[in-house]
């Protein structure tokens, strides 16, 4: 509980970083650079935790994890600043970042009195809403192939875990990225006839497909929002995303059991067992973007900002 508490404002604080040392036109690259970092550490934790509770004791690989990221939080205490008061952001650079407030006619000093939006608030705009739901829907699948991946290579080819072995624009690119997902339908077949090799591929596709997506999501808080808004609306489509995660990987988790219970009578799209089980996930997994595209663009056909009164 104490983890999630300090975990839960690094995105929101992250997303509002980019807000406010980025134009719109770069804020999905730079949240794609920050994105990545934090899959680098997913992937390194699993390389490196283990071998110090191994050598020290698991009181230690907390205590040095715990530490390092006491040491990261103060060095952002004394080392960041906003554009306007860092010591190293010249006059070009401050124009460069401010560019869409000059060119909708805003002054500095406009953009730096913005009111501040409550959380009751924020829940009164359908921009909320939408970013909201695009999170429940897909931030699930991430974690649910990231959790349940080594089981299913486990249960369906015998291989464990330690085996060596513009706003428009921004939408339209979510929209492409919404159809790789796709490719998940076809995990399950395809691994009875190539082999784990075809279904890590198709993982490792919907996988990068979700971090585009993900980049492009977190960038329209920036779009929608006032720079003093954007950690809030963050923070309450995270909690919406942790949420769709958690039922995901619960429900998946009591249908696997359900499957490999009622074995051949339990029966989905030509499998049966646990393989049915797994197929059904897939399928959800492989639609899940394009609904919660389809339900942000409803519920906000044109992203216009949000003014805070």
């Amino acid at each position: 509980m104490v983890l999630g508490l300090g975990e839960a404002g690094n995105f929101p604080a992250a997303i509002k970083v980019t807000a406010e040392y980025f134009p719109k036109k770069d804020r999905a690259f730079a949240t794609s650079i920050f994105n990545a970092g934090a899959s680098v550490g997913a992937l390194a934790a699993p390389a490196t935790i283990p071998l110090l509770a191994k050598s020290m004791g698991w009181e230690w690989a907390f205590i040095i994890i715990g530490a390092l990221g006491f040491l990261w939080a103060g060095i952002w205490v004394f080392v960041y600043d906003k554009p306007e008061e860092s010591a190293h952001v010249n006059e070009a650079e401050l124009e460069y970042i401010h560019q869409d407030e000059v060119e909708s006619q805003k002054s500095k000093v406009e953009s730096n009195e913005e009111k501040q939006m409550s959380f009751a608030e924020a829940f009164k705009h359908k921009q909320t809403w939408s970013f909201a739901f695009g999170k429940f829907m897909t931030d699930g699948v991430w974690w649910f192939f990231l959790f349940w991946a080594p089981a299913y290579f486990q249960d369906q080819f015998g291989i464990k875990a330690s085996d060596p072995q513009g706003i428009a624009g921004r939408m339209r690119a979510m929209l492409i990225f919404a159809f790789f997902p796709i490719f998940a339908l076809f995990a399950q077949p395809l691994g009875g006839i190539y082999g784990p090799w075809a279904v890590a591929i198709i993982i490792g596709i919907v996988g990068a497909a979700h971090q585009s997506w993900s980049a492009n999501i977190f960038s329209t808080t920036g779009d929608m929002f006032p720079k003093s808004a954007v950690a809030t609306i963050t923070g309450i489509g995270a909690m919406a995303g942790g949420v769709g995660s958690f039922l995901i990987n619960k429900g998946s988790g009591m249908l696997f059991t359900y499957g490999e219970k009622m074995g051949d009578a339990f029966a989905f799209a030509g499998f049966t067992g646990k393989p049915a089980a797994y197929m059904i996930v897939f399928c959800i997994c492989a639609v899940a973007y394009l609904i919660g595209w389809s339900v942000m663009k409803a519920l906000v056909p044109k992203y216009e900002p949000v003014v805070v009164k």
